[in-house]
């Protein structure tokens, strides 16, 4: 029998045996607060409640309700799913232990904190306790009004709310509530560099891992959120500017009718096969003494404002814009698109205040620069590879770093990831063998097999093979940042990986071997840069 008491009452867990994470102790489907349910839909969640006797932490809480990106359906759930799990390697270490706080990606509308993708058998290992949480997703998660009943950023103030929950209990598992590295993948890398100037997260972690995303991709943020929850309310029946009545139209709904339309907002939404971004995170407004996750100017904020002191570790895979283009994808479509279509290549930061006449221009220059005005044939897909990875990821990634670098605050690890095995499983589920050799592909999201198990892809793990070495290599990486703010604090991998900064622009490529060097991408990302510096006031 294995119980821990936390603030709400008495848990108990299991203790787990395994090949590969060896011996953890597991804590599933905690409640961090209350079900955000009824009159709580949409708002700041609130502390869970105690209960009498001992609560079983055997089985996961319910996932969100959600929509599948890969099936385009409902995956059942709950709007009852502020759940977390924790998986302790000693839940009574002569010394507290350090804490991994998991974010899990999916677009802002999928996604969970169960172990059939982010299990805890590569990380607990290496002697880290591992966070795993759940936060709502799509409209009832990012959902804005602009008003004190739908303010915005109810699911990064769950992300908040099981901070400091961590803060709080983790010393009952062994962890250390001062040594707290929060990490996360695509929209979850969003989330965590809005954390490091989120004002309510200040205090609640000492390091961040931000993988292939960051708060200046264009995705990561929401503009006139307002007007897309009235555009949605409209298609859904409602045509209305009244703030009662949109916010009951709202609350009203059952959950599927809300999953159900978080499709298609407008013509171009038709148009272009590809995930959709309409309810984020939003630049929050005042309402009496409510706490806002962000507010103000993200270029100020991310040049003055990242929590002073905090470690960062960054990076991208090296072909993220493989996922875009293989998105259920009509590739005959695609080509068409980006030979005839002029706006095909306006890159998706530049905002709509921008003149049509300098979006042209700038289309122009990209299509330039990748094909050299010529035909784009199926030949040249692994071109517009490298275009959609800076698009969408990697040019508001640098963006980003060179921001916070130039503060010089903050100590910050750059890297590129490049392992190719039989664990890219993204490249597989996604067919990227129609498009490059599957056997080089690294897309976006390649990364986590790597650190978790991925269970439901039914991976096996080979102690003998150059993909195990690869998962030692990560999982070393990722928790010697945990532990020590350094992911190479001795000479135990081979290679030294050191911080980036502006005029040395030092990073490290994460392959099969480790290889350091300076200035990744070097001639994309100032092509991007000297392109879009023309056009500041209009980009994202």
């Amino acid at each position: 029998m294995v119980q821990v008491r936390v603030s709400e009452g008495v848990l108990e867990g299991e203790f787990v045996e395994n090949d590969i994470g060896g011996k953890y102790y597991s804590f599933k489907g905690i409640p961090y607060a209350e079900p955000p349910v009824g009159d709580l839909r949409f708002k700041a969640p609130q502390s869970a409640k105690s209960w009498k006797g001992v609560r079983s932490a055997k089985e996961f809480g319910s996932s969100c309700t959600q929509y599948d990106l890969f099936t385009d359906k409902i995956i059942d759930g709950s709007e009852d799913c502020l759940y977390l799990n924790v998986y302790s390697p000693d839940i009574t270490p002569r010394k507290p232990l350090p804490v991994m706080f998991w974010i899990h990606g999916g677009g802002y509308i999928s996604g969970s904190g169960n172990d059939d993708l982010y299990g805890p058998e590569f990380l607990v290992r290496h002697g880290i306790i591992l966070v795993t949480i759940n936060y709502r997703l799509g409209i009832v998660g990012f959902l804005c009004l602009d008003t004190e009943d739908v303010p915005g950023n109810a699911g990064v103030k769950d992300q908040v709310a099981a901070l400091r929950w961590v803060k709080k209990n983790i010393i009952s598992f062994g962890g250390d509530p001062n040594n707290v590295t929060i990490f996360g993948e695509s929209a979850g890398a969003g989330c965590v560099s809005l954390h490091l100037i989120s004002p309510m997260s200040k205090g609640l972690f000492q390091r961040a891992i931000v993988q292939s995303g960051s708060s200046k991709c264009w995705w990561a943020l929401t503009s006139n959120p307002r007007e897309r929850a009235r555009l949605l309310a409209r298609k859904m029946g409602l045509d209305s500017d009244d703030d009662k009545e949109l916010f009951n139209f709202y609350k009203s709904q059952p959950i599927d009718k809300l999953i159900l339309k978080n499709g298609n907002l407008t013509w171009e939404d038709e148009y272009k096969k590809e995930p959709k971004f309409h309810f984020t995170v939003v630049n929050e407004k005042k309402f009496g003494d409510n706490e806002r996750f962000f507010y103000s100017d993200l270029a100020d904020l991310s040049r003055n404002g990242i929590h002073e002191g905090v470690e960062i570790m960054t990076g991208y895979t090296k072909d993220e814009g493989l996922l875009w283009l293989c998105w259920k994808s009509d590739f005959d479509k695609i080509l068409f698109q980006a030979n005839f279509i002029a706006e095909y290549f306006v890159p998706r930061a530049m905002t709509l205040k921008c003149p049509l006449i300098d979006k042209l221009e700038v289309a122009r220059k990209i299509r330039k620069y990748y094909f050299n005005e010529k035909s784009i044939e199926k030949d040249k897909l692994d071109r517009l590879i490298k275009y959609l990875s800076m698009d969408i990821f990697i040019q508001g990634m640098m963006k980003w770093i060179k921001t916070v670098a130039a503060n010089k605050n903050n100590k910050i690890y750059l890297y590129t990831f490049s392992c190719t095995s039989e664990r890219n499983v993204m490249s597989n589920v996604f067919e990227a063998n129609r498009v490059v050799d599957v056997t080089e592909a690294v897309c976006h999201a390649d990364d986590l097999a790597y650190l978790f198990p991925l269970k439901v892809y039914n991976l096996t793990v080979d102690k003998n093979s150059k993909s195990y070495k690869m998962i030692n290599n990560v999982t070393k990486l990722w928790t010697n940042f945990a532990k020590y703010g350094n992911p190479t604090p001795d000479s135990s991998l081979e290679e030294k990986w050191n911080p980036y900064t502006l005029e040395e622009q030092q990073y490290l490529d994460i392959g099969e071997k480790l290889v350091a060097g300076s200035s990744p991408n070097k001639e994309e990302v100032e092509f991007w840069e000297n392109l879009l510096s023309k056009y500041e006031e209009y980009v994202f």
